[in-house]
Formats: C-alpha cells, sequence, structure tokens
C-alpha cells in the first residue's frame, strides 16, 4: 500500500502532461481542419474558374472560321 502511494505524486504528474499534449493535440487539430477547409474551398473556386475559362475557350474555337482543307492535303 505504502509503495503505490509513493507513485501517486509520479501518476498525478503524467496524467497533468497527458492532458496538456491533449489539448495541444487538439488545438494543432482544429488549426488543421481550418486549414483543410480553406484549401477545398479554394480548390473548388479554382475547379470552378477552370471550367469557365475551358467553356470561353470553347465558345471562342467555335467562332472560328472553318478551314477548307487544301487539294492534295491530308486534311
Amino acid at each position: 500500500m505504502r509503495r503505490s502511494m509513493s507513485r501517486l505524486p509520479e501518476l498525478a504528474e503524467r496524467i497533468d502532461r497527458l492532458l496538456l499534449r491533449h489539448e495541444e493535440l487538439a488545438r494543432t487539430n482544429a488549426l488543421l481542419e481550418g486549414q483543410l477547409q480553406a484549401m477545398t474551398a479554394e480548390r473548388d473556386s479554382l475547379k470552378s474558374r477552370l471550367g469557365a475559362a475551358r467553356a470561353r475557350i470553347d465558345a471562342l474555337l467555335d467562332r472560328l472560321p472553318v478551314e477548307k482543307a487544301a487539294p492534295g492535303t491530308d486534311e
């Protein structure tokens, strides 16, 4: 019994360190989740802009005059 009583301060210190580490990891996790949300939003925005740019390019290509191939060419 005396031996287990002498370990209580050591165990209490370890528990305190674990709690501090848990709080630190929880804060880090919250920061990372925020960064992930920001990056996901940026990716979605860039994908949308890319789609719009592709649509504009396709519209411009559709407006180009069609050239007839010269006789004797493979086109």
